[in-house]
Order: C-alpha cells, then sequence, then structure tokens
C-alpha cells in the first residue's frame, strides 16, 4: 500500500482544513482541546455544520445520503476535523445503527431513520449490555413477546451512554428461549418516548452524567421496527460491533492527545526545568507515539480493505485493543506531567479556583476527571479480554 498522498488526496486535505478553519466555532474547539465539559448542543453544532457542507457521513453509501468516500478520504477528514478541536461524531447512530439499517433494515426503515440520522434530528442510543450481559452478550434477558402487531418488550438495559438525550434506541431483545441462545436474540427499534421506559442515571467516577439505566415495563413496539428477521439479531450485531470496534480505535483523537500532551511537557516546571528535557518521560512519550504510528498503519490498511468490499474481521479487535490501550497511556502521561495539579475530580477546578486560589495551570483542571473517564474505554464494545478471546479463536483457531 502506497502510504503517500496523492496531489488529489492533498488538495482534498487542504480543502478540508480550510473548511474546518472557517466553520468550527473557536469557543467548541477550545473546549475540546482543553477537556472541558461538552453537552449536547456542542455536539450538535458540529454534527449540523457538517451535515449542512454534506460530510456527515463519509462512510455511507451515497444513495442514503452519504459521500461514499474511499478509506483515505475519510481518514484525512477524521484527522483534520480532530486536530483543529472538533467535537466526535455521536456514533450510536452515524456509525453504529446506520449501517444497518441500509444494510439489512426495510425499505420504510431506511426512509424513515436514515435521513433523520443524518440531520441529527434523531438521537439514539444503544440497548445492548445489561446487568450480568456485558461481554458475554449472547445471555441478554430482555425479552420482546410478540402480541398481534406488537412486540411487548420487558427487562433492563445498562450502561446505556447518553440516554437521556436518546429519542430511539437500537435494542438487543429475546424473542426466543429456544436453541442457541445467539439464535434466540432479535434487533428492535425503539421509541425512547414510549410508555413504560425509564431512563435512571449513573453518576460515573468524574462526576458526570454519561451513562444510565434503562428500564422497559411493557413497552409495546410496532411490528415494522424489527430490523431483519426475527431470530438474527445476532448477525446484525456482530456486523455492527466490528464497525464499533473500528471507531473505538480513535487514531486521529490519539494524534490530537499526543500533541497536546507534549504541549503541557514542554511547559517550565515549578523547578524551572520543561519535563520534556527528562529523558525518562520523553521516551515514554515516543513509545507511545510509536505505538500510535502504527496502528494508524493498521487502521488505514483495514479501511482500505473495507473499500475494497471487505468487512472488518478480527481486525478489529486488534485495533480496539490498542488504540484504548494507548489512549489510557496518553491520559496517564498528562496526570504525570501535571504532577501535583493532579488532584482528584475537583468541579471548582474546571474553572481554575478552589476556595478562591489558584490550584495549577488552566489545563490540569480537568485531566484527572479525563483519566477516571478513560478507565472505561478497554471494558465498552466489548473488553479487550473478550478481544484477544475473539483474535485467538478467529486467527490461532484457539
Amino acid at each position: 500500500m502506497d502510504l503517500n498522498y496523492t496531489p488529489e488526496q492533498l488538495a482534498f486535505r487542504d480543502e478540508v482544513r480550510a473548511f474546518v478553519r472557517a466553520s468550527l466555532p473557536h469557543e467548541l474547539s477550545r473546549k475540546v482541546i482543553e477537556h472541558k465539559h461538552l453537552d449536547k448542543a456542542d455536539f450538535l453544532t458540529w454534527q449540523r455544520i457538517l451535515f449542512e457542507k454534506g460530510w456527515i457521513a463519509p462512510h455511507w453509501p451515497v444513495e442514503f445520503g452519504g459521500c461514499g468516500w474511499d478509506a483515505v478520504r475519510r481518514h484525512i477528514l477524521e484527522e483534520e476535523c480532530a486536530a483543529a478541536g472538533a467535537p466526535p461524531l455521536i456514533s450510536f447512530g452515524l456509525h453504529m445503527v446506520g449501517p444497518v439499517i441500509y444494510t439489512f433494515g426495510s425499505p420504510e426503515q431506511k426512509a424513515r431513520y436514515l435521513p433523520r440520522i443524518l440531520s441529527s434530528e434523531d438521537w439514539w442510543c444503544q440497548g445492548y449490555s445489561e446487568p450480568g450481559s456485558g461481554s458475554d452478550l449472547a445471555s441478554l434477558q430482555t425479552r420482546a413477546v410478540r402480541e398481534g402487531d406488537h412486540y411487548v418488550v420487558n427487562g433492563q438495559k445498562t450502561w446505556t451512554t447518553l440516554a437521556q438525550h436518546a429519542d430511539m434506541i437500537f435494542c438487543l431483545v429475546r424473542t426466543s428461549t429456544t436453541g442457541k441462545k445467539q439464535e434466540g436474540i432479535s434487533f428492535l427499534l425503539i421509541d425512547m418516548h414510549s410508555p413504560g421506559i425509564t431512563v435512571r442515571p449513573i453518576i460515573t467516577l468524574d462526576g458526570a452524567h454519561e451513562v444510565n439505566e434503562v428500564w422497559f415495563e411493557d413497552v409495546r413496539v410496532p411490528v415494522e421496527n424489527l430490523v431483519g428477521e426475527e431470530g438474527r439479531g445476532w448477525t446484525y450485531a456482530k456486523f455492527l460491533l466490528s464497525h464499533e470496534r473500528t471507531n473505538i480505535a480513535g487514531v486521529s483523537r490519539s494524534k490530537r492527545e499526543l500533541a497536546f500532551l507534549k504541549a503541557i511537557a514542554a511547559q517550565e516546571s515549578d523547578g524551572g526545568r520543561p519535563l520534556i528535557d527528562n529523558v525518562r518521560f520523553r521516551d515514554k512519550i515516543s513509545r507511545v507515539e510509536i505505538d500510535l504510528m502504527a496502528l494508524e498503519i493498521t487502521v488505514l490498511r483495514v479501511l482500505a480493505a473495507e473499500s475494497a468490499g471487505k468487512a472488518p474481521g478480527p481486525e478489529a479487535s486488534i485495533l480496539k485493543i490498542k488504540g484504548t490501550e494507548i489512549q489510557q497511556a496518553l491520559s496517564e502521561l498528562m496526570m504525570e506531567a501535571v504532577g501535583p495539579y493532579a488532584l482528584p475530580y475537583l468541579p471548582a477546578q474546571w474553572s481554575n479556583h478552589w476556595l478562591g486560589e489558584r490550584v495549577g495551570p488552566e489545563y490540569a483542571g480537568p485531566l484527572a476527571a479525563r483519566y477516571f473517564n478513560m478507565r472505561k474505554v478497554t471494558i465498552y464494545g466489548g473488553s479487550n479480554e473478550i478481544q484477544r478471546n475473539i483474535i485467538s479463536q478467529a486467527i490461532l483457531g484457539l
């Protein structure tokens, strides 16, 4: 694979860079780069800017409203957006359920949901994990019983990210208890405003309300909201998870975080000498940077294979493992770089003051919260331990 951009690709990169520079609000970019809290309006602001440009779904086929770009163009857009400090796109609609709907959904589902995903009119969340059914997802117990033209859903989902904002949830439910447990699972699209749905917050270590419990009590879902065939939900779930794990790698965001880490380390410490001059700390940065360069090449190879029509396989698990380990390593090195200012999460630190006194440089305030939050990345999307099992089974035959 030629790793050098062609003149056409370089021209496209310049076009993207100019657009992002002109269109991304400075206040929003600063919040992202400085790890400040982003609310729903922040995410929607950038998504709608990309939608108006026609660049909201570069990986979607043109016939469904996407750009139909190749892997390199998608990578360039993601890299330029991340480098400029654009918020990440909420992936549940664009990267997860959207591809499932345009690949397996009915014509009516495509016509109804795909345009609303692109315009951000619908905010989606993911109903997969349950208490006792996380990495062993096939053991899920949420039931959907067919009654005439509806399914009646009862059960509980947990760790449901941003469900407090969601209009829709794509949900794995058990429609049969006979045969292999994977064969009794179906894929439903459920309106979050339906009677019988309760969302309860789970406050995470960083003090944020990001994840939730979602309860279903006799929730009636129209049969036409079943994606594909009843009992085939496990197939659609695996398709979705392969795309999710590729996206979780987060190479472009990690490159931005690496640049931020280097900037912190270049600041003069209390002793007057920048931490970057410390050969041991510089070696730690170099090791992460080398890993990140290798990961980027691997991501490009996977994306190129996708462009050629090959669905992500066990490579997606490799990307998920290494990508999340790099993300955690960067957050740990940032904590080390700010030294005594790496305090436990204190909301007052976000404004750089505590009891009226300065508590360190402004960029240090959110880093402890970010460190705590990043503990999750090796767990969600299928824990890294499970990913290693997938690799050993798929590649080594163990």
